[in-house]
């Protein structure tokens, strides 16, 4: 059973920068070749969205020159990545509030998401500057700005038209979802593993869809349920 959607908190670069004496600068550069393993993994294993946790909105109150050089790290990483997302139908989508963004980075993405946007491979979603509960926010605001219609908050979500994350990994061990996709996350299944995500490439993945190939989903049912619903549907 392969998820439809992987989502992953990228958690661990300045830990494994520290681990050799270098600034923690160094483990987000070093973290850029874990982003296209799993990127090259997703699309091997028949995934159709793999998002990545990039930059939380809490994310702003780090140290002004780690923040500066983590937005300078996006900005080439967008410029560089371009050629393989054409080359592997990839396409690019980034979610977040981008008003506190740049306007060169911001046209830099939308440049990458006009390029892609008729690709048909995976889908790689980059949440910038996100929050869950500043999700929920807007989405609530939107929805009673246009007169709260029946229908489903869903659609007034940042992440609209993607589904629900399947499964969501942690690096680092770390376990908590640090307020990303509080929302979207209701029924994902969770996989934490003291891997840095430097160190987290094709094989810890590999590691982590094997886990989840081995739960059974119920969405409140019963297991009863799903398995006599898997047998009426043979």
């Amino acid at each position: 059973m392969v998820p439809r959607h992987v989502a992953i908190i990228m958690d661990g670069n300045g830990r494994w920068a520290k681990q050799r004496g270098k600034e923690r600068i160094y483990g987000h550069y070093e973290g850029t070749e874990s982003v296209r393993a799993c990127a090259e993994y997703a699309a091997e294993a028949g995934i159709g969205y793999l998002s990545l946790f990039a930059f939380s909105e809490e994310n702003w109150a780090r140290p002004e020159a780690e923040v500066s050089e983590l937005m300078r790290l996006m900005a080439s990483s967008i410029l560089n990545e371009r050629p393989t997302f054409r080359k592997n139908n990839i396409r690019f989508v980034v979610v977040g509030n981008r008003a506190h963004l740049s306007d060169a980075l911001n046209k830099d993405i939308d440049g990458a998401m006009e390029e892609t946007a008729s690709n048909t491979g995976l889908t790689l979603v980059i949440f910038l500057s996100y929050s869950g509960r500043w999700d929920i926010m807007q989405a609530a605001g939107r929805w009673a700005a246009d007169g709260a219609p029946e229908g489903r908050l869903d659609d007034y979500m940042a992440t609209s038209g993607i589904p629900d994350p399947d499964l969501l990994i942690r690096t680092s061990g770390e376990q908590r979802i640090s307020n990303f996709m509080l929302w979207q996350c209701a029924y994902t299944e969770f996989y934490f593993t003291d891997t840095l995500w430097p160190d987290f490439r094709k094989a810890e993945f590999r590691q982590a869809l094997d886990e989840f190939a081995s739960r059974q989903r119920r969405f409140g049912k019963t297991g009863d349920q799903i398995t006599q619903e898997k047998n009426d549907s043979k």
